[in-house]
């Protein structure tokens, strides 16, 4: 009955639909894609079904859509397509071969990848059915060119891709609407194949989703969740269509990780869901996933003449269609493929010409105790750029003996693998600092031809307490002493880094030449996460980097030298009148003084 029900349109029909757009793909568009920018997309585009409806089909929505895909490509870098199945309404080949000829607008121009949905299929059966029309159009046969595919199961109803995007491999899975348990022992050794990749499974029936978006897996999805998801611990994102509404949840496998569950289905709105699509716009340098849905085919649209149900439906904006994932990709990623861990680097090729002193706090710059060990009261940090500006650690005011610890935490681009742990704090007043000798050069060197300071410093989270204006170093010596008339007080120590209340890091230096105190402000420091921070002058004025980014507020003000006094130099706190209070809350990890003004190629995050 349902065979008798499908008006079959004319021969030759196909053509007059799909007009002129398959020709004009191979015009505009096409853009250069980036595979090693840490932002990428991945656009998804569920059922289509109602757009190839035996002599209802219309594939101009369709069209609008891989237009959009191609033209936009370069910039949102487009790395990939995926479509969940349901392509067509009765699996007819009238109805397969318009859609294949519409998907030709993307062949040589977007990879991309597509499934069988139950109504592409004119059979209950599994993966196992063999031929069909939908076969003869999107079999491994269409896919066979593009750079990212992988191979097909032998049924051919089931693939796989490889996408080069944001400096790594990712593997795209693209499972039939009923995989059958020959299916799964395939996918099964795909992943296995590719033990390090991680994995986007997309298939059509998964999971589906109640009024307010929250999903659950289906029948079938359970069986593909028990047989396959939950026990890779490489699946971290599944999509799927067929039902509607919309809905997303997050399940943990056996691993113990998260797996981001998807449902994407908008054949229910007007048009049959206009070709509207997702982006999922991947951003490894935030560890985000930012999702949006929209219809390019009303986009595209003069707002002036859009009807209002065009109008409504050309965004959505609610919680299941757009938003935003948190993912430490590389935490996530951590058990198949971990982030290797560069060796540390010896101290001498980390001391240049020109270095003035450089601690660290492994074997090479102290004794080292276990991890969480006190540091104790007179123990000596070597200076290793064989200055001899060596630093011994003092307790502030009477502070027990766990105000300063031993930690291997260290930033991933610090050439030691240790730290030192301050707990300096107020009320009352605690901390440590380590401090050069009566004697040791650096006390008065000038740096009349440039400097740069560099230290690698993280904040604790939560950032627990009042540690307004504690300090990360300084040089002891009242700026009054030095002859200075400028600043807040002549009781300022003549150069500091230190941490506001706002946690913004603030350099203020009163330089050996100028009666001055040009003073550099970056934005709110990070908590919970290590920094590289930079402060360089070359001579004439002062320039304050934040891992490897310049920022905002320096001061053009002349700035030549530093106004020391033959008083030592401090790392861990801040002098007032020549007297500690507070010292430093959290993580200090290397710390380099060079002579001479480095450009950002030759901080110590830089490697050979």
């Amino acid at each position: 009955m349902l065979q008798t029900a499908i008006v079959a349109p004319a021969a030759g029909s196909a053509a007059a639909l799909l007009g002129g757009d398959v020709a004009a793909a191979d015009g505009r568009g096409g853009g250069r894609f980036d595979p090693e920018s840490p932002r990428f997309a991945v656009a998804v585009l569920p059922d289509t079904q109602y757009l190839f409806d035996a002599d209802s089909s219309d594939p101009e929505p369709l069209q609008a859509t891989f237009r959009y895909l191609r033209q936009d490509r370069a910039d949102a870098n487009i790395a990939f397509m995926t479509h969940l199945g349901d392509v067509t309404e009765h699996g007819t080949e009238y109805e397969i071969d318009l859609a294949g000829q519409t998907f030709q607008a993307l062949d040589g121009k977007l990879p991309y990848s597509v499934l069988a949905g139950n109504h592409d299929i004119r059979s209950s059966t599994d993966d196992q059915r063999g031929a069909s029309a939908y076969l003869n159009v999107f079999g491994p046969q269409r896919f066979a060119k593009m750079p990212t595919f992988g191979g097909a199961s032998p049924d051919g109803y089931n693939s796989f891709h490889l996408l080069r995007a944001g400096g790594r491999t990712w593997l795209v899975l693209a499972l039939d609407w009923r995989v059958s348990d020959r299916g799964l022992q395939w996918v099964q050794g795909v992943i296995d194949a590719h033990p390090k990749l991680p994995v986007i499974l997309t298939t059509h029936d998964l999971a589906w989703a109640d009024k307010e978006g929250q999903a659950q897996l289906s029948q079938h999805g359970q069986r593909l969740w028990d047989r396959l998801i939950r026990r890779n611990d490489q699946v971290f994102l599944t999509l799927n269509g067929h039902y509607w509404p919309p809905g997303r949840t997050v399940l943990t496998n056996d691993a113990g990780n998260d797996v981001h569950v998807h449902i994407a289905n908008y054949q229910d709105r007007y048009y049959g869901g206009a070709g509207m699509i997702r982006l999922y716009h991947f951003d490894l340098a935030r560890n985000v996933i930012d999702v949006e849905t929209f219809s390019p085919w009303f986009l595209a649209r003069d707002p002036a003449r859009r009807t209002p149900l065009e109008a409504e439906t050309i965004e959505l904006t609610g919680a299941v269609d757009r938003f935003s994932l948190g993912v430490d990709f590389d935490a996530r990623f951590q058990g198949f493929d971990p982030v290797p861990v560069a060796p540390s680097r010896p101290p001498a090729s980390v001391t240049p010409r020109g270095t003035v002193g450089y601690w660290r706090f492994d074997s090479a710059g102290l004794a080292v105790g276990a991890a969480g060990a006190p540091v104790t009261a007179g123990t000596v940090v070597r200076d290793l750029s064989g200055n001899g500006n060596d630093l011994t650690v003092q307790l502030l005011n009477s502070s027990p003996a766990e105000v300063l610890t031993y930690s291997i935490e260290h930033h991933p681009g610090q050439p030691a693998h240790a730290s030192l742990r301050f707990d300096g704090g107020k009320g009352p007043d605690r901390g440590a600092i380590l401090r050069a000798a009566p004697n040791a050069a650096i006390n008065s060197t000038k740096f009349l031809d440039g400097y740069t300071i560099e230290a690698f410093v993280k904040l604790p989270e939560p950032f627990e307490g009042d540690h307004a204006w504690m300090g990360i170093l300084s040089w002891e010596g009242r700026s009054g002493d030095a002859g200075k008339t400028t600043g807040w007080s002549r009781d300022e120590c003549t150069c500091s880094l230190n941490i506001s209340p706002e946690r913004f890091l603030q350099y203020v230096v009163y330089p050996d030449k100028q009666d001055a105190d040009p003073t550099s402000w970056s934005h709110a420091l990070l908590t919970g996460r290590w920094m590289h921070l930079a402060v360089v002058n070359d001579g004439r004025r002062t320039v304050v980097y934040v891992d490897g980014s310049r920022i905002a507020r320096n001061p053009t003000q002349p700035s030549t030298g530093i106004a020391t006094l033959g008083r030592p130099f401090v790392i861990g706190a801040t002098s007032f009148n020549l007297r500690y209070g507070q010292g430093f809350y959290g993580w200090i990890g290397d710390l380099r003084i060079t002579g001479r003004a480095l450009p950002p190629q030759e901080f110590l995050t830089a490697r050979a």
